[in-house]
Order: structure tokens, then C-alpha cells, then sequence
């Protein structure tokens, strides 16, 4: 029997925001039934969403590395989405791995229906616990913490602020120790965050704007993304029109505005998954594993190798990533512990 969870689904801000599209089903590696099998569904289409592109190269990592075969197959709405993990589950693959939180209640109904199917819920979980759901979440204050440490230490106001979805425990994940980390590297810093909320706030780049540009005119010079994929876009164009400087979330945003988005809090889905799928084809399933630091499944950009090509604003200052990357060996070993805002 399903038994109530003990902690609360994280919602992933990048794999909010609805694409119209067709769905589509890719499929890649062996396809001679000597290795195991694993289908990726995601909530949208894949595209240039960097967030989700990890996720297929992770299931793909994991076909590679056993010896089998992936599939995934895009969603471009609540419907598609059904549909997909219902022709996932006809594919009886060794494991299902799921991305976000949309998928919460359809995930727990084809559980419960199909025990013997294996589940990896990647970035959230479902309100029960089932023994082949297994859940991959994120400790995001961590990351979150060292992006305002950069601010802190690049501030020149000493002002700096944050546009948030939602006042909710989740969402302070990302702005409560941005704030936190920017007194860390500058005990004179102010914080200030501001809200989206309303009727549609995950898709809602003008209010994102607007609320970034009133961090502005109050002096705020480095604002921390926390409103989406689509919202980011919004304090993208504030931060470029401006003059101030941006964080993003999930993957690397700097694209989006090179010039402008100082850094991100990467959540690197191809290693929760690929581990994730480790853990239940070795038998440990049913259980929630968190990745934060230490386990690399967060980063920021510009402490990945590739900073250098990420055309974020922090490659330009090697000087404060070598002080983040002290601070993130500080917080691996113990030395720090981030506030988590959501208690868990």
C-alpha cells in the first residue's frame, strides 16, 4: 500500500513552462533486447531547453553504460504527457524516468496500476510513496547560496534582490540563501525579493520585467531569476535594458542574454538520472535520493569546465570563482550549512 511522504515534491522551474508542439518519441543505442531499456518522457518538448537536453543525455548515458537502449518521447501538454507515459508503460522498459513535477499525478495513477514497473521521478515526487517510484530531488539552497556569494562580491550598490514564482517554501529554496550567500562575501549587502504570483506566474515575462525593474530603480544591481524559463526572460530584458545584472536557474540562461546573466544554479539532470538508474537496476529502489554539492548533481555555471564558453558574465572574474569554489568545497565538507527554507 501507497504511505504518505514526508517531504514536499520540489518543482522544477525550468519544465513549467507549456510549448505547443506534437509529441515525439526518439529512440537510440542497442535495440536487439541483450541490455535493459529505459524511456524518458518529458513535459515539453526537448528543443533548446538546455534543462531538458541534459536529461536526455543522461538516460542515453545510462543505455551506453549498460549495455541497452533509451527512448523519449516529448510532451507538449497535460494531454500529450498522459499519452506518452501510457505508451511508456506499454514499452515495459527496466525504468520510466520522468521529468518534473507535472508528471506527479499521472506517475502515482500508472504506479499503482503497474507495480512491477520501475519509475525514476527526476526533480519531484509524488505525494505517496510506492516502492518502484524512486525520487531524485534537488538540494537548490546550496547552489543558490554560492550565486549570491557572487553577487556579493560584484556588487557595487551593495543591494541585491531576487524575482521569485511564488512566496512558497520551494521557490525561497532559490532566493532566501542568495541573499544568505551575499552576506557571506559582504556583510553590508540589502536583499530584497519580490513576487510574481498571480494567476499565471510561471509563464509571465512582463511581471517578471516589471518586478525586476522596480529591484532596480531601488538600487538593486544584481537580481537572482528565480520566475521560470519563461519569466527569467522577462528579468533578462529588464537586466539588459537597465543596466544590471541577472542569475538564472536550472540550466545556463547566459545565452539568453550574454552580457547580463552573471552565472546559474545548474541542476545537472544527467547525473541524477544516470545514478538514479544505477541505484534501481542494483536493486535499491522506492526511496528519494537528494543530490545537492557534494554529489554533483547541482553547479554553477562557472564552476563547470566549460565555464569558459558559457558566455556568462562570471568568466570575466576568475578571481571570485576560485573564492565560489572554496565556499562549495566549504559547504561539501560540513564547514557551512546553507538554511534549507523548505525544511527538508
Amino acid at each position: 500500500m501507497p504511505r504518505p511522504r514526508r517531504f514536499a515534491a520540489v518543482l522544477s522551474l525550468a519544465a513549467v513552462a507549456a510549448v505547443s508542439c506534437n509529441a515525439a518519441s526518439t529512440e537510440s543505442g542497442a535495440d536487439d533486447g541483450s541490455g535493459p531499456s529505459f524511456v524518458l518522457v518529458t513535459p515539453n518538448p526537448v528543443g533548446v531547453n538546455d534543462f531538458l537536453k541534459l536529461s536526455v543525455a543522461g538516460v542515453e548515458a545510462a543505455a551506453a553504460d549498460h549495455g541497452g537502449s533509451s527512448n523519449v518521447y516529448e510532451s507538449s501538454d497535460p494531454a500529450s504527457l498522459q499519452q506518452n507515459m501510457a505508451a511508456a508503460v506499454r514499452e515495459a522498459p527496466d525504468v520510466i524516468v520522468a521529468v518534473g513535477f507535472n508528471f506527479a499525478d499521472v506517475l502515482a495513477q500508472e504506479a499503482e496500476r503497474n507495480p512491477d514497473q520501475q519509475f525514476l521521478f527526476v526533480d519531484s515526487c509524488t505525494e505517496q510513496e510506492f516502492a518502484n517510484v524512486t525520487c531524485a530531488t534537488f538540494r537548490e539552497h546550496e547552489a543558490s547560496y554560492l550565486a549570491g556569494a557572487q553577487a556579493g562580491l560584484l556588487t557595487e550598490t551593495d543591494h541585491v534582490g531576487a524575482v521569485v514564482v511564488l512566496d512558497s517554501p520551494q521557490f525561497h529554496r532559490f532566493s532566501d540563501p542568495f541573499g544568505e550567500g551575499a552576506t557571506q562575501t559582504n556583510p553590508d549587502v540589502e536583499f530584497t525579493q519580490l513576487f510574481i504570483g498571480g494567476q499565471n506566474p510561471f509563464n509571465d515575462p512582463a511581471r517578471a520585467k516589471e518586478l525586476a525593474g522596480t529591484l532596480a530603480g531601488e538600487g538593486v544591481d544584481h537580481v537572482m531569476g528565480a520566475a521560470s524559463a519563461a519569466g527569467n526572460l522577462g528579468v533578462f530584458e529588464a537586466a539588459e535594458e537597465g543596466g544590471f545584472f541577472a542569475f538564472g536557474v536550472d540550466s545556463n540562461q547566459c545565452p539568453a542574454s550574454p552580457g547580463q546573466v552573471v552565472d546559474n544554479v545548474v541542476k545537472r539532470t544527467d547525473v541524477v538520472i544516470t545514478d538514479g538508474i544505477d541505484a534501481i537496476l542494483g536493486g535499491a529502489s522506492g526511496d528519494n535520493r537528494s543530490y545537492g554539492l557534494a554529489e554533483d548533481g547541482l553547479s554553477l555555471s562557472g564552476l563547470l569546465d566549460d565555464a569558459g564558453d558559457s558566455q556568462c558574465v562570471i568568466a570575466e572574474h576568475p578571481e571570485v570563482i576560485e573564492e565560489i569554489a572554496a565556499l562549495r568545497d566549504q559547504i561539501v565538507a560540513g564547514e557551512i550549512t546553507v538554511t534549507d527554507p523548505a525544511g527538508s
